[in-house]
């Protein structure tokens, strides 16, 4: 494969003996790999042109990983994005996926693993991209509607009445999977099986937080948006507005 058309990487991390391992990994894989020592410098580099994928350490000096991938989301909804890091609470992994990581990892963690998901992320893109490519034979014609809601199932685009939603790919399964099913109950590990189908790594806590933001994006554009509702202990469920609710 040529050179310039090998996927590219960026890992960013403090840790030296880390990034020349992650590295060495990637390359012998097939990728391209470009390694930064801090978000200061890696953010620099992608103001420049952005990777296909980033590996970023949450603990890192002069800007850590969380302000790096909100830099990022700024500029792209869709670069996928993998957290490192060393501290294992919660509140860390949850605020990481709400800034609109795909995956996570806790140091120390498996090189093969690691390699893994990298895989995994790439095949859902790709087949995103057959997605979109391919011609509208579906019976639905390739859309969804859900009051003011509408979601084009092939070229992966949502908006609100007239106002175009930037989602991601992971986002939009979700989304698709509740108004598919009005006023079913998704359970969390359903709705990521719609959103990760080739992937057996993710956790199901990570619903919680792709919702979330899809939540505050539809809300940015309709502050009064409540569709999607919580089941507490049992999951989610969106409830299409213009349906009169029973008692």
């Amino acid at each position: 494969m040529e050179a310039n058309t090998r996927r590219l990487v960026y890992c960013v991390d403090d840790e030296e003996n880390l990034r020349v391992t992650l590295s060495y990994a990637l390359e012998k894989e097939g990728y391209r790999c470009s390694v930064f020592s801090d978000g200061d410098e890696a953010w620099a580099a992608m103001e420049m042109s952005l990777p296909d994928l980033a590996v970023i350490d949450i603990t890192m000096p002069r800007m850590d990983g969380l302000e790096l991938c909100r830099r990022i989301r700024r500029v792209s909804e869709t670069l996928p994005v993998i957290f490192l890091t060393s501290r294992d609470e919660e509140i860390d992994r949850i605020l990481g996926l709400e800034l609109g990581a795909d995956d996570y990892l806790t140091k120390p963690f498996s090189m093969r693993e690691l390699l893994a998901r990298i895989k995994v992320i790439f095949r859902r893109i790709e087949a995103y991209r057959k997605d979109t490519a391919g011609p509208v034979n579906h019976e639905d014609n390739g859309f969804l509607q859900a009051g003011p809601l509408y979601m084009d199932t092939h070229r992966y685009t949502v908006r609100w009445n007239t106002t175009p939603i930037p989602m991601t790919v992971t986002e939009f399964r979700i989304l698709a999977a509740l108004i598919k099913n009005p006023g079913v109950v998704k359970t969390r590990e359903q709705l990521l099986h719609e959103a990760y189908p080739e992937d057996l790594y993710v956790s199901d806590r990570s619903a919680d937080s792709h919702i979330k933001r899809i939540r505050k994006k539809i809300q940015a554009v309709d502050p009064l948006f409540s569709s999607i509702e919580t089941l507490y202990g049992l999951g989610y469920t969106y409830r299409d507005p213009e349906d009169p609710v029973t008692a």
